[in-house]
């Protein structure tokens, strides 16, 4: 096997590794079973949950720089412009989205200031203009963000495959936590708004009520 195709495999692998661990600490059942063991470690499991993430991110990201190859392929001319202007145009729209989430709770500061034990997330049900057209805004604008580059390597292609694939696969995981925290009003909101893609025919009017 070419070693520049058995890296990639091994990357691949690595990061398989690292979306099923994100996953389990993300269930509900890891979490029932830290809540049965220790109810007040629950105010710190958020702000665990997120560094954890980052540390074991470290992992693939540095063997994505140890095997860098030759690109698969690089952008020219207006290809060029194009990609750099969408990723900007992700950034930026990723920034803006910020001021519709609660921070606080999402980074695990506010769960550690009020000493919260739940098991479920305390942030209410509410849609932001973006969840108007899909469900997942951060997933869709993380996919733009890791497509529109404008080179890339067999390890960041690989890389980016499987981001890709667990963006969709683990927003399918999160609605299942969705559908058991808001009930009924989030399974009409599963029908009328399209997941990650933006679909021009599906979509939440303004002032339309689930």
């Amino acid at each position: 096997m070419d070693i520049h195709l058995k890296h990639a495999v091994i990357l691949l692998a690595v990061w398989l590794v690292y979306f099923i661990v994100h996953s389990l600490l993300a269930s509900l059942t890891v979490k029932n079973f830290l809540a049965s063991r220790c109810e007040r470690c629950m105010a710190f499991y958020r702000l665990g949950f997120n560094a954890s993430a980052i540390i074991f991110l470290l992992v693939p990201l540095y063997l994505m720089s140890l095997w860098h190859t030759e690109p698969v392929w690089q952008w020219h001319g207006m290809m060029l412009w194009l990609v750099n202007g969408l990723s900007i145009l992700a950034v930026v729209l990723f920034l803006v989205t910020l001021k519709f989430y609660d921070m606080k709770e999402f980074l695990g500061l506010r769960q550690i200031s009020e000493h919260q034990t739940s098991v479920e997330d305390q942030e209410h049900f509410q849609l932001s203009p973006f969840h108007h057209y899909v469900r997942h805004p951060w997933y869709f604008l993380g996919i733009v963000i890791l497509w529109a580059r404008s080179s890339m390597d067999m390890m960041m292609l690989a890389s980016v495959i499987a981001m890709s694939l667990y963006f969709i696969i683990g927003s399918r995981l999160e609605e299942r936590k969705l559908v058991t925290y808001h009930g009924d009003i989030y399974r009409r909101y599963l029908q009328k708004v399209p997941g990650i893609f933006p679909l021009p025919w599906k979509y939440l009017r303004a002032g339309e009520k689930l």
